[in-house]
């Protein structure tokens, strides 16, 4: 290991992940352990390499059964009946000492050697399991009768096995104080708490702002996209969206022509509009939300429904405001209360600051000198 950590025989330690298709935020953490053990291998339900970082691509991935099947590193979400079984014949090899797990599904269940040490990184209980089953079968799109019968049919089965799979866990770390209350609610199980990390480095806060306001996101129903849509609606300032997801047509098809869809965008545009927008918007629930701090680590302010992980990362009143009510007119309210004062570009950078990479790498580092011994 790197980082201050004594050296560990070849083997020593795995890493696991609930699948590697992709780099957002829980893939930005699996890069950050990769720091610190740079020779574990990775296992995964499935992998798509050529979608990863250089640092992801140079470890050896172990995948699931289910990296056979044609598609599945595009449909992996369609296959969840198949998740149980297909990580119960993930195995860990013999000889593995640790195991340390970045979790936001099933993977947590996968097969462990004897004796060792499994620390799962949460970065929540899955929520198409557990407290929002019913939301996702109502709105995911292309279901159908058939589908929602099966995802009835499985739901029971997959959240039995993620509450053993749990039973089996050693330590938990939370991603946030909201994950560790849910870890707490449905695992019955005690974690610490170690937020993701943030890049704040790759954003500028000194930029020249224009008028308009951003919401980076997946277009799917829990981001409450819609209420950002009719907000604008009501307030008439310009708003980009970019991003892109299920409910792209039904969100374009509604919205007012101040309001404008970039769909997937490069990173060097992102970062554009984070260092540039006149303020990020945040009217979901999320267990953490990294991007509010990469839109904090540019200098803009959030506008953030007062709930989840936004309480531990937005500073109401100085870095950006809160509103009550999970509604269009709330949001629109914040909207206008923002215009009405002024947001100090350093404090948002500052604040994005406590969340840096390094910082993350030094606390799971503490975190495992106190239970493994394993760090100097």
């Amino acid at each position: 290991m790197t980082n201050g950590a004594k050296n560990h025989a070849e083997g020593d330690v795995a890493l696991a992940h609930h699948w590697c298709v992709t780099m957002r935020g829980g893939e930005k953490v699996l890069e950050n352990l990769c720091m610190l053990f740079p020779t574990a291998p990775i296992y995964t339900l499935v992998a798509q390499p050529e979608n990863l970082s250089a640092r992801l691509r140079g470890h050896r991935f172990v995948t699931s059964p289910l990296q056979r099947l044609p598609g599945a590193a595009r449909n992996y979400k369609k296959m969840l009946p198949l998740f149980a079984p297909a990580i119960r014949r993930l195995r860990v090899a013999a000889g593995t000492r640790l195991v340390f797990s970045s979790d936001a599904s099933l993977i947590k269940g996968l097969t462990v050697p004897d004796g060792a040490m499994h620390i799962c990184y949460c970065h929540s209980p899955p929520r198409y399991l557990w407290d929002m089953a019913e939301t996702y079968m109502r709105t995911t799109a292309g279901l159908g009768h058939f589908g929602r019968a099966v995802f009835r049919w499985v739901i029971p089965r997959a959240r039995r096995f993620d509450r053993a799979a749990a039973d089996r866990v050693t330590h938990f770390i939370a991603n946030s104080a909201f994950v560790q209350q849910r870890i707490r609610q449905f695992y019955g199980r005690e974690s610490e708490v170690i937020h993701p990390p943030v890049e704040v480095d790759d954003f500028t806060p000194t930029r020249e702002r224009k008028d308009f306001y951003l919401l980076v996101s997946e277009l799917v129903p829990y981001k409450r996209v819609d209420l950002a849509v009719e907000a604008f609606r009501q307030t008439g300032r310009r708003l980009v969206i970019i991003g892109d997801g299920s409910e792209m047509a039904a969100l374009r098809a509604k919205a007012p022509a101040n309001v404008e869809f970039l769909g997937r965008q490069p990173f060097a545009v992102l970062r554009e509009h984070f260092e540039t927008c006149r303020a990020f918007l945040y009217p979901q629930i999320e267990d953490f939300g990294i991007t509010a701090l990469e839109a904090q680590a540019a200098g803009s302010p959030v506008l953030a429904y007062r709930a989840g992980g936004a309480l531990e990362t937005v500073i109401d009143g100085e870095t950006g405001l809160f509103f009550d009510e999970q509604t269009a007119a709330s949001l629109a309210g914040a909207v206008l209360a923002a215009e009405a004062r002024t947001f100090d570009p350093a404090r948002c950078r500052q604040n994005a600051e406590r969340f840096r990479a390094a910082v993350f790498r030094e606390k799971i580092a503490a975190f495992m000198a106190q239970r493994l011994g394993a760090v100097t």
